[in-house]
């Protein structure tokens, strides 16, 4: 895969994740820089689905901090009990928030976001590295599809990692 993605003519979320798996892993899978990597399955993501914001916080230190992203400018720095990403961080499984304003402890880095999934990514010792970060405008805007699609690709992510 090139310069061209393929998403097929469907509004289902199941079919298009199916699509996209097969050219992410073209597309990452002989590349070894991890934030090229990352940038292009932000851009994957936020061209095959419209998603108001999608990217990747990574550990540093303390912190999850801002990396390749997809979207309007983004909180730079979330700490490990903050938010969603934080949640994520600590429970070291996937996320899905159907109404933001009703998680405890939401970081509203946009007043337009209103639903979110988040996606740990995994190093070869099961430690979570870094975070995907996916944001909705719409209400209630992420299912079951997405949480697998999502955690799919994030599975040929970490098999690009050299250990």
């Amino acid at each position: 895969m090139a310069e061209t993605l393929y998403i097929p003519q469907t509004t289902a979320h199941k079919e298009i994740y199916e699509s996209l798996l097969s050219q992410v892993e073209g597309l990452i899978s002989s590349e070894t820089d991890t934030i090229a990597n990352l940038a292009n399955i932000a851009a994957v993501l936020k061209e095959a689905f419209g998603f108001f914001w999608v990217g990747f916080y990574i550990k540093k230190e303390n912190q999850l901090v801002l990396g390749p992203f997809q979207g309007p400018i983004a909180c730079t720095r979330i700490n490990f009990d903050k938010g969603v990403c934080g949640y994520c961080y600590r429970t070291k499984e996937t996320v899905i928030v159907p109404n933001v304003d009703e998680f405890p402890g939401h970081i509203a880095c946009s007043s337009a976001s209103k639903s979110e999934i988040v996606v740990p990514v995994f190093d070869h010792t099961g430690e979570v590295i870094m975070v995907l970060d996916v944001d909705s405008d719409e209400l209630d805007d992420f299912s079951e599809d997405d949480k697998e699609g999502l955690e799919k690709m994030m599975k040929l992510l970490e098999k690009t990692f050299t250990v």
